[in-house]
């Protein structure tokens, strides 16, 4: 049996499928502990494994979800700029107090999520073990592929290869605070520093949540990279209430921005304008962004929840309207569903690039957000048959990918043999 430690950021994005991996471990007989901000612990402990809190002092319990609300009015580079100096002001304080922690529980293995980047140096620190988790879109470098919070296509000319080098370039700037950072403590600890924002990751075994399918041609990840497929598992997330005698048996478009870049109201009124008069029925979820009062008569009538049971609504649906974040993407493409995203920030622009490049959905961006136009593309997905092809093709694929018991396998194979697990 080994004690694993999880670190990753207290967002659902993070934990859903962070939470399912720590549980197949300890279905297998391991133990397993999060450590994590406070705002993490109830649905941690809600899924049976163990929880360490970090930074209780600095932040509190539901001080997190405040700062997630104010990232949630926010879109493109401010809420970006946001998200890293949060990214940076949690590693900061992480690299002062993690590794006491984590040594007096006994850890004696890592999985460190990929945005998490102080935890290859806490584990390096500590000398024990560690495997990257992709939960959110892969971050790795590749000068054919576009920055991750790009809505950039796959296009390896000459000139879209140094317009990445430059965006890439612009990138490095921004998460220069969160590199400072840990390089002050690698100097400190006598680890030998990193020159490439890569050697932040595992050199055991990184995995991805992703299919290989849905990422653009790549070149040069290591190969100890594995493309795991998704970590989805419902018995891990709290039961949701939901009306489901009101639905009609018309085809379900479900309708969800995350629980995060939720909170920008306007995109809600969007959606139900553009599904009003359409031959389906419409779900949409605030994700604990505002209340479903607030939108005492929005158009079509559609039902509105706080939170929605999302694997089961997906089961039933024909259309996903989404932020672009990789856990409704995979979700949905576990269940044969095509999209229309409408990314925000961060990561999402990225996956919204991934959606339109595998023919899985449209995109509809924010700057150019009407009714009209995500009118169209709703159309467009919904009576093109090829769109719903290409989702049921992604579903075959992520099935192929084995999901949490592969990367469960990954994981006990690194522990076992100390060296890189190859793909």
């Amino acid at each position: 049996m080994t004690h694993f430690g999880i670190i990753c950021p207290a967002a659902t994005g993070h934990l859903n499928p962070m939470i399912p991996l720590g549980s197949e471990l300890l279905r297998r007989g391991h133990r397993v502990t999060v450590f994590c901000l406070p705002d993490a612990k109830a649905k941690t402990l809600a899924s049976g494994l163990e929880f360490q809190p970090l930074a209780e002092d600095e932040f509190p319990a539901g001080s997190m979800a405040e700062g997630f609300a104010q990232l949630g009015k926010l879109s493109g580079l401010t809420a970006f700029r946001y998200t890293i100096k949060l990214i940076t002001q949690v590693s900061d304080i992480l690299l002062s107090q993690a590794p006491a922690i984590i040594k007096k529980a006994g850890v004696e293995a890592l999985l460190v999520d990929q945005v998490s980047p102080e935890g290859g140096t806490i584990a390096d620190f500590l000398n024990i073990p560690f495997v990257t988790v992709c939960s959110a879109l892969m971050v790795n470098r590749d000068p054919n592929i576009p920055p991750f919070c790009t809505s950039w296509q796959y296009n390896p000319t000459l000139a879209n290869r140094l317009r990445n080098q430059v965006s890439y370039q612009f990138l490095n700037l921004a998460v220069k605070p969160i590199l400072a950072g840990i390089s002050e403590y690698r100097r400190k600890w006598k680890l030998p520093l990193h020159s490439h924002p890569d050697d932040y990751y595992s050199k055991l075994a990184q995995i991805s949540q992703q299919p290989a399918e849905l990422e653009f041609p790549r070149q040069n990840l290591p190969p100890h990279f594995h493309f795991t497929g998704p970590y989805h598992n419902r018995k891990t997330r709290k039961p949701v209430p939901f009306p489901f005698e009101k639905l009609t048996g018309k085809p379900l478009i479900y309708a969800s921005m995350g629980t995060v870049q939720n909170r920008l109201l306007d995109v809600f009124q969007t959606i139900a304008s553009a599904c009003e008069g359409l031959d389906a029925q419409l779900v949409i979820s605030l994700g604990g962004g505002a209340t479903p009062e607030s939108f005492p008569q929005l158009p079509g009538n559609p039902i509105v929840v706080g939170y929605a049971p999302q694997l089961e609504l997906l089961k039933k649906a024909t259309l996903t309207i989404t932020h672009a974040g990789m856990n409704t993407t995979l979700e949905s493409l576990s269940n044969g569903v095509p999209m229309v995203a409408i990314p925000v920030a961060n990561d999402q622009p990225g996956v919204a690039a991934r959606i339109a490049y595998t023919g899985v959905g449209e995109v509809v961006s924010l700057k150019e957000l009407s009714i009209p136009k995500l009118r169209s593309a709703i159309e467009k997905v919904l009576t093109q048959e090829s769109y719903k092809q290409r989702a049921i093709e992604m579903q075959e694929a992520i099935v192929r990918s084995g999901g949490v018991k592969k990367a469960a396998d990954i994981i006990e194979q690194v522990i076992l043999t100390g060296k890189p697990v190859l793909a």
